[in-house]
């Protein structure tokens, strides 16, 4: 008999995924590494490093206290092609205001990063000035060998989106981080960390929340979107149990996505995702959860880790009794609803334009009140 954790959770989902039988000689050329950055300038230098390499241009997306436009240009070398971007409130920006946002609106569920909206910044940029190929790359992200961002460009011409596999610390939730700690079967997936992604023929978005990347790769229609996975990252440590609140921001993300792919790991439609299957999903990710819970009270672990262990899990467990059915099959619907908002919003921006066009129109009204560099390498 299987487990309650195998009944309850799908530790991988790579089957969902086409990885070539061996690299591909075909190298495509991107067109720019666009990274979304909240930490010190100094973590740039790697993905400056890179683009440079390959000859792209390096966009930048900053906000918060450590990290600046002006900061960035002062570090990195001069031979950067670099477009380092002050992130405007959002409001500010020419982006459309997504169902998905609605419907988590001043409620417990409502995300409070921009990881989401710098993505989505980069997407409509990239329309504009015509951008067919990019690479999504977080800072904490090193790349192996650039190489294999080449060979995923050029796997770009029958593939959506190319991934890559994420070394290193791992790439989970917290409950899935919970999970592997205590010997649980869980593997990392592909996601916005390092994502390669054909713009121009992939109108998807980033939803505003946790495994907002996974939702990037859906089609609400279709299923999973035509996906790839070539080379390797290697993920920088964290500290998932560092604040209980980590988990509770993740869970609703965290069972949307789970919950979408637990369907597409059963060759089942995202249609099937009804009150009933929601109902259903629900109980299963309650009691993957005390499974998870039950597994850390008996492992071998430092007493102090095991508390933080164990109270991030009970503040998911307290998070999920908020979650209804009802919550999750408006969500996927509103996804479904904003993917055409999306698109359409995409074909009202004026295409051809030059970097500076773009910008002003993209930042809004107030666009000169933020710092914006472009600097030619």
């Amino acid at each position: 008999m299987a487990s309650a954790g195998t009944d309850d959770h799908h530790g991988s989902h790579r089957e969902l995924l086409w990885t070539p039988d061996e690299p591909s000689s075909h190298a495509g050329k991107l067109d720019a590494i666009i990274v979304p950055t909240i930490r010190r300038p100094t973590v740039l230098r790697h993905a400056a490093e890179i683009a440079t390499s390959l000859g792209c241009a390096l966009v930048t997306l900053h906000s918060g206290k450590w990290t600046s436009a002006r900061d960035a240009a002062q570090q990195l070398s001069r031979e950067t092609n670099l477009i380092a971007i002050d992130m405007p409130a959002h409001a500010n920006l020419c982006l459309p205001v997504l169902e998905t946002s609605r419907l988590l609106a001043n409620t417990r569920f409502a995300r409070r990063t921009d990881l989401s909206i710098k993505r989505n910044l980069g997407l409509a940029l990239c329309h504009m000035v015509g951008w067919d190929r990019i690479i999504f790359l977080d800072d904490d992200i090193t790349v192996c060998d650039t190489a294999n961002l080449s060979q995923a460009a050029g796997l770009l011409d029958t593939h959506n989106a190319v991934g890559f596999l994420i070394d290193g610390f791992p790439d989970h939730s917290v409950v899935c981080h919970a999970y592997r700690m205590v010997g649980g079967p869980q593997q990392s997936f592909i996601g916005g960390g390092a994502l390669a992604v054909q713009v121009t023929r992939n109108y998807s978005f980033f939803p505003d929340i946790y495994n907002d990347d996974w939702f990037y790769l859906l089609d609400a229609k279709k299923g999973l979107q035509p996906v790839a996975t070539t080379g390797r990252v290697i993920q920088s440590p964290y500290d998932p149990f560092r604040n209980p609140d980590r988990a509770r921001a993740e869970e609703l993300g965290d069972v949307l996505a789970e919950g979408a792919f637990w369907l597409l790991d059963q060759n089942r439609s995202l249609m099937d995702a009804d009150l009933p299957y929601w109902r259903d999903f629900l109980d299963r990710r309650g009691r993957f959860i005390k499974h998870v819970l039950d597994l850390v009270r008996q492992a071998d672990i430092e007493e102090s880790e095991k508390g933080r262990m164990m109270a991030a899990l009970k503040a998911s467990t307290g998070r999920l009794a908020h979650i209804t059915p009802e919550l999750c099959r408006d969500y996927l619907h509103a996804c479904a609803t904003d993917r055409e908002l999306w698109r359409d919003h995409i074909d009202r921006l004026p295409s051809n334009q030059s970097l500076w066009a773009a910008l002003r129109l993209l930042l809004g009204p107030r666009s000169d009140q933020f710092d914006v560099v472009v600097r030619n390498g």
